[in-house]
C-alpha cells in the first residue's frame, strides 16, 4: 500500500511540474512567428548632366618648326538618375578652330580624342559605370557651320547608373606652318537616352 501511494505521488508530482511548465509557457508569452512585409517605391529621376560641361582645358603652343598638338580633357558629370537602365550616350560636333585677323582655320578633322575616356563614380556616390562601345580614336566632327553630332561615348543598357564622371582627353592637331593668333571652335555636346 506504501508503494502504490509512493508512485501515486511521484505521478502526482511528474503531472505538477508539466503543468508548471505549460503555464510557464503561456505567462512568457511565446507564440508563433508572424511575418511582416516592408515596401520601399523608387521612382526613377531624371538623365540629365550633373553640371555643364566646361570649356576644353587646352594647352597653349609656341611654334617651333614641328607637327604638333594641343591637348587637354574635358571632364562630363553624367547623372543617370532614371533607374531605367536604358543606357545613354554623349554627341559632339563643333565648328572649325579658326581665327579671323588674318581668316585662318585649322583642319576640320584636327581634333581626334586619341584614347578611351576615363570613367569614375563621383565622390560618395555608388554607380555602375558605363560600358562603352565606341571605338577610338574619335575624330570630332567639324566645320564652317557644325555639321551632324557623332557619338562620343555611351553607356550600354544596365550601365552608367547614377553620377559619375567622363573625361575625354583631345588632341588639337598644330601644323607647322600654321599662322600665329588665338584660333576658336564652339563645341555642342548633348547627352541622350539609349546606347
Amino acid at each position: 500500500m506504501r508503494f502504490k501511494r509512493l508512485v501515486l505521488k511521484h505521478k502526482l508530482v511528474g503531472a505538477l511540474a508539466a503543468l508548471s511548465l505549460s503555464a510557464l509557457v503561456a505567462v512568457a508569452g511565446v507564440v508563433p512567428a508572424m511575418a511582416s512585409t516592408g515596401t520601399v517605391a523608387v521612382t526613377g529621376g531624371t538623365l540629365a548632366f550633373v553640371s555643364t560641361p566646361g570649356n576644353p582645358s587646352l594647352t597653349a603652343i609656341t611654334l617651333n618648326g614641328t607637327n604638333q598638338n594641343s591637348v587637354g580633357t574635358l571632364p562630363m558629370d553624367v547623372g543617370d538618375n532614371t533607374g531605367s537602365g536604358a543606357g545613354w550616350n554623349i554627341t559632339m560636333t563643333s565648328t572649325t578652330f579658326a581665327q579671323t585677323t588674318p581668316a585662318e582655320s585649322l583642319a576640320t578633322t584636327a581634333t581626334t580624342a586619341i584614347a578611351t575616356p576615363t570613367d569614375a563614380c563621383d565622390a560618395s556616390v555608388t554607380c555602375t559605370l558605363a560600358t562603352n562601345a565606341i571605338t577610338y580614336p574619335y575624330a570630332l566632327p567639324a566645320a564652317g557651320t557644325a555639321p551632324t553630332a557623332t557619338k562620343m561615348y555611351n553607356a550600354a543598357a544596365l550601365t552608367g547608373l547614377a553620377n559619375q564622371t567622363v573625361t575625354p582627353t583631345f588632341h588639337v592637331a598644330i601644323p607647322a606652318n600654321t599662322i600665329a593668333a588665338t584660333y576658336v571652335s564652339t563645341w555642342t555636346i548633348s547627352l541622350v537616352s539609349a546606347p
